[in-house]
Formats: C-alpha cells, structure tokens, sequence
C-alpha cells in the first residue's frame, strides 16, 4: 500500500514537472517575438544587417530610438494613436451600452429583428464596408480629420452584443423597483444597469482600445496626411537609402508602440482578470 501511494506521489510530481516545463515552453515561444523585437531595437545598424543574424546585441546602441523621433514625426503619432483608439473606445462604450440596454430591457416591436440584424452584421467582412465607408467620410470631408477616423467606429456590433448578453444575466428586479419609484429608463441605465456592468464595459473597453489601437489597414486608408496617421501607419512609411527598411528603427517604433499596451494591461491586471471571469470569457 505504501509502494503504491509513492508510486503515486511520484507519478504526481512527474505530471506536474512535465507541465510546468510544457508550459515554459510555450511561454518562452510567446515570448521570443518580443525578445527579437527588444533586441533588434538596441542594435546598430551594421548587426541588424549582418548574416548569421544574432539574437542579443553585440553592441548596444540608443540611435534607432533617436532616428525614429527624426526620420517620422512620430511625438504626433503617438499622440494621434491616443485620440484614434481612447476616442473610439469612449464613445463605442456609450453607444454600444446604450443599444444593449435597449435591446435586453426595454420590450418594443421589432426588437428581435433588429437584434438578428446586428448579429448578421458580424458576419460581413470589415474588406467588404471599407470603400463605402470611405466613400461617405470623403463625402463629408471628414479625409485627415479626426472625427473621420473615429465617427464611423463609434459603435461597434460585437460590443452592443457582448454587452446585451451581459445585461440580461443581470436581475430585472432591480430594473422594475427603480421604475416603481418613478425612475425614467435613463436613470435606471445610469443608476442602475452601469455601476453592476462595470466587469463588462472594462473587458470591452481593453479589448476597443487594443484593437484599434494595433489596427493598420483603417488610419492608413483614412488619412493621407503623414500628421495624421497613427503609429502603425507611421512606420510603413519608414524607408532608407535605396528603399532599404531600417529594421532596427522599426523595431525601436514598435517598441515605443507595445509600451502603453503593456502599461495598460499592468494596471487594469486585477480588474481584467476579475471582468474576464464575471464575464465568462475564455
């Protein structure tokens, strides 16, 4: 009986030995793209160039973080990536609350209809709206503007969605004694529905932020003006003598960019956590 609770105890640790190297394994994997991109941005330009390539500098050096401040005007971009992505996220988390609240407690006609309606709409590819969006936004001379990279983001159908499921999770108890006491259906929204779906207006506000904020294809299409493109735009642009990419200056540019992303997660690591479980996200 002994030798067998061992044997156990020993298949045990084993298992769990095996799944923890599995699991550095697959950390270190994740993790390498960003080592290369850390150390890339520390080269000159004479080891970014070299064959064999190297992984760690051999030389440290500070001048693609300076050339990347020279070469675009790239305070602008960061700045511009700021206004593009916290913009959208703000105003998607007003109006996509406000339909979702709409859609599960409010009763009307037609709400099934246009609930299927905005499901549907996920399905259409982003490639195939863009040139009718863009043709609307030239129309309006919303072109290099800000309210032309924003406006048509302001809502978003996977976040009225996510957050319509989320709030019919919540108790209608709540709704109905607030309305007994005269509340209007903004007060119950406000006062009510908002402070118990802070969970899922966090997880939607990272996920906007991140997403717009990493996105290439939308502020490359809607701006042509070098001031008004965002940081993703910004370094497709980098060219060197002969066409050459500086990869090092790119790699210093993504970097810069990565920086708030990683800042953003630190900080709302506890309520993300938190907003991913209450949520049910997987």
């Amino acid at each position: 009986m002994n030798a067998l609770a061992r044997r156990r105890r020993l298949t045990d640790q084993l298992t769990r030995w095996l799944f923890f190297a599995a699991m550095l394994l697959v950390a270190l994997l994740i993790l390498l793209p960003i080592a290369i991109i850390v150390f890339t941005a520390f080269k000159p330009v004479a080891e970014v160039n070299a064959f064999p390539p190297t992984l760690a500098p051999g030389a440290w050096t500070l001048d693609n973080f300076t050339r990347i401040f020279t070469d675009l005007p790239f305070a602008r971009l960061i700045l511009n990536s700021f206004i593009f992505a916290g913009g959208v996220t703000l105003f998607a988390l007003v109006f996509d609350s406000l339909a979702a609240y709409v859609l599960a407690r409010v009763d009307f006609r037609g709400s099934k209809l246009l609930l299927i309606a905005i499901v549907a709409s996920l399905m259409v590819p982003f490639q195939a709206t863009l040139i009718p969006v863009y043709q609307l936004v030239a129309d309006l001379g919303w072109i290099n503007s800000y309210t032309g990279l924003i406006a048509p983001r302001a809502a978003d159908a996977f976040g009225i969605f996510f957050l319509r499921q989320f709030f019919l999770s919540l108790p209608r108890d709540l709704d109905n004694a607030a309305r007994i006491d005269g509340a209007s259906e903004l007060r119950i929204f406000r006062s009510v529905v908002l402070p118990n779906a802070v969970p899922a207006l966090v997880t939607l506000g990272i996920y906007t932020f991140v997403n717009n904020w990493n996105d290439l294809l939308w502020p490359l299409v809607f701006t042509t003006d070098q001031q008004m493109g965002t940081i993703t735009s910004g370094l497709t642009l980098l060219t060197g003598p002969d066409g050459i990419i500086p990869y090092g200056v790119m790699m210093a540019g993504s970097l810069i960019a990565l920086a708030p992303l990683a800042v953003l997660f630190l900080v709302l690591q506890r309520r993300f956590i938190q907003s991913v479980a209450s949520t049910g996200l997987k």
